[in-house]
């Protein structure tokens, strides 16, 4: 249903552009998860917003997005405009955002919220509306829905907010809904719960979901497939399973030594050394040779492709059957 061909994501900066995604290539099937995964700066955050066209007029977005739409028809999305635009957000591709708090209106019932986006997104009249709001409400499991969708955001607690906002991302029953670090503003315990509603609701919507962290150990039960980003550019691609278990990139592989393991003689998390290049001025070569200990001359000689490594698997790292 989305094909991601060759999308770059650029911002002006001073005299000249800074590019935040660079030829992020990927396709996602129907009731699929695709995470994108990196550390803050890696362009994980600007592809998802690019699939939703939510970059303001000052950003440069180029590439192909084939979208195809409920009747089979393909669209390429980052050439929408207008009309066509409009009627896509929120019915076919809704966001849920990082921070539930901003995505609320603080001076307006929960409720209220909700039912207006029905009526925008479905044409349901005042008292249908409202009751399809508290009818969402219970759906992200909210406990009674009815006095809940008369209070105010910060009457909420942070999780109960996030559910607010999968709630209002629901309305206009979307086909792809973009989860943008959905988890960062809770605790441990919340987190568990959204990932679990998310994981429920995808299964009985049968919506696709792109899935937007830095945590690895959080989308291993979550995602179907796994692309890795670092600097812009995806260094590794697959089915999540296999990435999780094997991976074939010192990134990649780097990001699950600083997931902390539970059980018997773990050893403990290990942070990244290094900072990632400046976008403003990224190298011609490999883009994680600082920070890598396989790097080699070869690695900082040309610009490192990202090639077929299993069916399925990609990875750009000249050394990538060392990896462990």
């Amino acid at each position: 249903m989305l094909r991601a061909d060759r999308l770059s994501v650029e911002f002006p900066a001073g005299k000249g552009w800074l590019r935040a995604a660079e030829e992020v290539s990927f396709t996602l099937a129907p009731g699929e998860t695709l995470a994108l995964v990196g550390e803050s700066g890696s362009g994980k955050s600007a592809t998802a917003m690019a699939v939703a066209r939510l970059h303001g007029p000052e950003a440069r977005v180029t590439g192909h997005l084939g979208w195809t739409t409920r009747e089979g028809a393909t669209l390429d999305l980052a050439t929408l405009r207008g009309e066509a635009l409009r009627r896509l957000r929120g019915r076919d591709i809704a966001v849920v955002f990082q921070d539930p708090g901003s995505a609320l209106d603080p001076v307006f019932q929960v409720g209220d919220q909700i039912a207006e986006t029905l009526r925008h997104l479905r044409g349901a009249g005042r008292r249908e509306a409202a009751e399809g709001a508290v009818a969402l409400l219970e759906r992200v499991g909210i406990p009674d829905p009815r006095r809940r969708a008369e209070e105010y955001p910060h009457q909420l607690s942070g999780g109960m907010r996030q559910r607010a906002v999968i709630a209002l991302a629901l309305a206009g029953q979307p086909r792809l809904l973009v989860a943008d670090e959905p988890t960062t503003a809770l605790d441990v315990t919340i987190q568990a719960q959204i990932v679990e509603l998310l994981q429920d609701l995808q299964a009985r919507e049968g919506m696709a979901m792109i899935f937007v962290s830095h945590d690895l150990g959080l989308v291993a039960g979550l995602a179907h497939r796994i692309c890795v980003l670092y600097a812009g550019q995806v260094v590794e691609e697959g089915p999540a399973a296999e990435v999780l278990a094997a991976p074939r990139h010192p990134y990649t592989r780097a990001l699950l030594d600083c997931v902390p393991e539970m059980e018997g003689d773990a050893a403990p998390p290990r942070g990244i050394p290094g900072r990632m290049p400046s976008p403003l001025d990224p190298p011609a070569h490999c883009r994680f040779a600082d920070r890598c200990a396989l790097a080699e001359a070869a690695c900082r000689a040309q610009p490192v492709p990202l090639v077929a490594v299993a069916p399925g698997r990609s990875s750009r790292c000249l050394r990538w059957p060392e990896v462990a």
